[in-house]
């Protein structure tokens, strides 16, 4: 089966909305995710410094491994995930965790599906 990983570039909306940020998107939205049915897992990482000379566009990276038929499958199953408020037991906390915070505390800066091409172990594997 294919797979494919969605990535998000993300971070608090304001510095006012860190902890929101924390509480929402880090402590319950990527474990939400990740209980999709054809995750694998739902990881997320803050940025700790610069590559090179690379641009850094984000502070956090979300990253979800999935196996599905096509990128638009996994789309598909997670909406329809996403949209069900009885999907697993912790589902209401994290929808009225996000409600009591009136907003979103998070700036989207970008995300996509990406599909494995090619992978390498490395020592550590």
């Amino acid at each position: 089966m294919p797979q494919f990983v969605l990535i998000g570039l993300c971070e608090p909306s304001s510095e006012d909305t860190q902890a929101q940020f924390d509480e929402w998107f880090i402590d319950q939205h990527i474990e939400d995710t990740a209980k999709c049915p054809n995750f694998v897992r739902g990881s997320v990482f803050k940025l700790s410094g610069p590559h090179g000379d690379g641009e850094t566009v984000s502070g956090y990276l979300s990253l979800y491994e999935v196996e599905a038929e096509s990128y638009e499958e996994a789309e598909r199953v997670l909406n329809e995930w996403q949209r069900n408020p009885d999907a697993w037991e912790g589902r209401k906390k994290h929808m009225d965790t996000g409600a009591s915070f009136g907003a979103m505390p998070l700036r989207i800066n970008g995300s996509g599906w990406y599909e494995l091409v090619k992978s390498f172990p490395g020592p550590k594997a």
